[in-house]
């Protein structure tokens, strides 16, 4: 399904960098805040959020994220798009109870894959759990696929269990992970023929495949996403200033390849997203 326009969906943090090594990181509720902001001003339309605790390191503290979401909300119009991934090592009962803040969106990864030198695991009865209490609820899930074989498993999961809360099928090829698919043209091509029909999809290049895939993403109809959980440099010796640079590319991108950034109430009639306050 193409779209006149461009959902651009923010990523700002992410689990994997350090605020140590990252000081312009967002890691406090009011740094995601006054990001979210930023992004919306230039071009977002939906801010995929994770945490983290006190301490900077990755958390699902369900109070925190009730916060955080309820913040986003109250200071922007973005749809707000919780990840149910966590970092790589958190159980899959806290993965599920982040359901429980009553996020707009939530991410639905469709299976395990090499994550570097780590293991995102993703269970085939996890993933139908997640699914079903997401249609239960009303949110919106954004099925996440690290390799091609993944969206045999989205077929195959909606064969079985039924489209999601709303009906419409939405996709993020997440391309360019060390263990999962590459970031280039022909992957995606290849991945676009794989979409359930009707489906919208997103495209995440990790790293320096960032601007490759947004470019292939633009040219076969898709969506983007950015930010710097997927990427701290802007170009070749130059780090990123902060979310909203990333953004304000991606929405300029966007506007030469004559589908400018679409507003938040056009992603919600694009999707089909309640909000759930």
């Amino acid at each position: 399904m193409t779209a006149p326009g461009t959902l651009i969906t923010v990523a700002p943090t992410g689990a994997e960098h350090h605020k140590a090594d990252v000081p312009n990181l967002p890691v406090t509720l009011d740094e995601l805040v006054r990001t979210a902001q930023d992004c919306e001003r230039v071009g977002a339309g939906m801010i995929h959020v994770h945490i983290r605790g006190e301490d900077a390191a990755p958390t699902l503290d369900l109070r925190r994220l009730e916060d955080t979401v309820a913040a986003i909300r109250e200071h922007t119009d973005l749809i707000v798009q919780l990840s149910t991934g966590g970092a790589v090592s958190d159980p899959e009962e806290d993965r599920l109870r982040v359901l429980e803040a009553g996020p707009d969106s939530a991410s639905c990864t469709m299976g395990t894959v090499n994550f570097g030198d780590a293991v995102f695991l993703n269970r085939w009865e996890f993933i139908v759990e997640l699914h079903s209490r997401m249609r239960e609820r009303g949110i919106l899930p954004e099925y996440e696929i690290f390799d091609l074989g993944q969206l045999a498993s989205l077929n195959r999961l909606l064969d079985q269990h039924g489209a999601p809360a709303g009906g419409h099928v939405h996709v993020d090829l997440v391309m360019g992970v060390p263990g999962g698919m590459p970031g280039d043209a022909e992957t995606l091509v290849a991945a676009v023929r794989l979409m359930p029909a009707g489906a919208t999809f997103s495209a995440t290049g990790i790293g320096k495949t960032t601007v490759p895939v947004m470019l292939a993403s633009l040219a076969t109809g898709g969506h983007l996403r950015v930010g710097m959980e997927d990427t701290l440099n802007y170009a070749r010796g130059e780090r990123v200033r902060d979310n909203a640079q990333l953004v304000a590319r991606a929405a300029g991108i966007a506007k030469i390849a004559q589908r400018p950034p679409m507003s938040s109430d056009e992603v919600r009639t694009l999707l089909g997203v309640t909000r759930n306050d």
